[in-house]
């Protein structure tokens, strides 16, 4: 029971406040990393997914950047994440995609911990998958979720108001109930995404569709489990990544190229990917807007990372 007369004043300034962190670390972010690195020897592109996928931006702007270079001659791309966001995970497949079928140079995933929904949408355009065996992988399948707010809002004594120009333009919002023809619109949608997600699975991995079709439906597999169904190639670390790399490319002791480390090493001060103030509560708090921002969109990511 909500007993803080003040409890809805204190989130609106909770989520207005997480949102600017969001936005200044992202703009710092990139402005750390405005000067364009040089590669200096014939290297590996290395490439680190970590966490939620939410738009992808700095992960294309280097392989857009890098991996048109002579002296790139193959791409690694570590991936720990759950998934997210459906558009930036299918833009950082075509990207994987391109440079495997244009620029002609290999692309091989190394999965760490957990490489589910988006994160292995990503990983199914790539040339060869590695995974531990205790990896947890898979999750193909497609999620979208709202919250009914207006029990909370009648409680608080909160009148919300929408002009709409459709009877569909309000669907999704929290101040009702969705409709019953709201859901089946929505559901159409989120099938549509699905056969998306299951055509680049087919293309990626060059399986059959009713091979696809029979473990697409969210079920988390172990790193092991998904070598035996052909969704991942081998059971290796990322050490085996990288000799599969220099076979592929010719590469003895290939040199990896990180053109973020200086930025990684910057963000983690200021709290991208880790906590603003670690162990604090405010770092509670921080961590908690994301899963909100997920709300009303399609999302290829395991359910336990909206909460």
């Amino acid at each position: 029971m909500l007993r803080n007369p003040w409890f809805l004043f204190s989130m609106s300034i909770f989520l207005f406040l997480g949102s600017c962190v969001y936005m200044i670390t992202n703009t710092v972010g990139r402005l750390a990393s405005s000067d364009v690195a040089s590669v200096s020897e014939d290297s590996i592109l290395y490439i680190d997914l970590e966490g939620v996928i939410v738009d992808g931006a700095e992960i294309l702007e280097d392989l857009r950047t890098y991996a048109k270079e002579d002296k790139i001659k193959g791409v690694l791309v570590r991936i720990n994440s759950p998934g997210g966001v459906v558009g930036p995970s299918q833009e950082i497949y075509s990207e994987l995609l391109r440079i495997r079928e244009d620029l002609k140079k290999p692309v091989v995933v190394s999965a760490n911990a957990l490489m589910a929904s988006g994160g292995y949408y990503v990983a199914s355009a790539a040339d060869k998958i590695f995974v531990n065996p205790g990896t947890l992988m898979g999750s193909i399948g497609v999620i979208m979720e709202f919250a009914n707010l207006s029990d909370l809002y009648s409680w608080a004594k909160i009148q919300r108001y929408a002009l709409t120009t459709g009877a569909y333009k309000s669907t999704g919002t929290d101040t009702r109930a969705m409709r019953e023809d709201e859901k089946q619109l929505l559901q159409t949608l989120i099938n549509e995404v699905q056969e998306q997600f299951k055509a680049a699975v087919v293309k990626g991995r060059k399986l059959h569709q009713d091979q696809v079709d029979a473990i697409a439906d969210g079920r988390i597999l172990t790193g092991e489990m998904g070598v035996k169904l052909g969704l991942a190639d081998s059971l290796g670390t990322e050490t085996d990544a990288i000799h599969q790399l220099e076979d592929l490319t010719g590469l003895k002791d290939a040199k990896l190229f990180k053109p973020r480390q200086a930025q990684q090493e910057f963000m983690s001060w200021i709290g991208k990917g880790k906590s603003l103030f670690p162990g604090s509560q405010m770092s509670e708090s921080v961590n908690a807007i994301l899963p909100l921002a997920l709300f009303g969109k399609p999302l290829y990511l395991m359910p336990q990372y909206i909460k």
